[in-house]
């Protein structure tokens, strides 16, 4: 069995594209959710600075996130936010 692949994504807005980066996080939550390979995807934002956003994504492995990158929805939120953020991406894996 393949072991899960945990992402964490955090996603600063540039000044003045709080409101639309925040929409398109929101908007990408529901149909990644559906996908096979999602164990968890959940989007919170930075109590002490509401411009930074982190996305808590939980795969079934690698496969299962090439997929997830791959997707209209996926690509879709990478056009909206590319040039509205900046965007940092760790890839965990489990110890204990």
């Amino acid at each position: 069995m393949t072991q899960p692949l945990t992402v964490v994504a955090t996603i600063t807005a540039h000044p003045g594209e709080e409101a639309a980066v925040r929409a398109a996080l929101e908007q990408v939550v529901p149909p990644s959710r559906a996908e096979a390979g999602c164990l968890r995807y959940e989007l919170h934002v930075d109590n002490a600075e509401p411009a930074k956003f982190v996305m808590l994504e939980e795969w079934t492995g690698e496969a299962a996130l090439k997929e997830h990158e791959a997707t209209a929805h996926f690509l879709a939120l990478v056009a909206a936010i590319g040039k509205a953020a900046d965007i940092k991406v760790d890839k965990l894996t489990k110890l204990a």
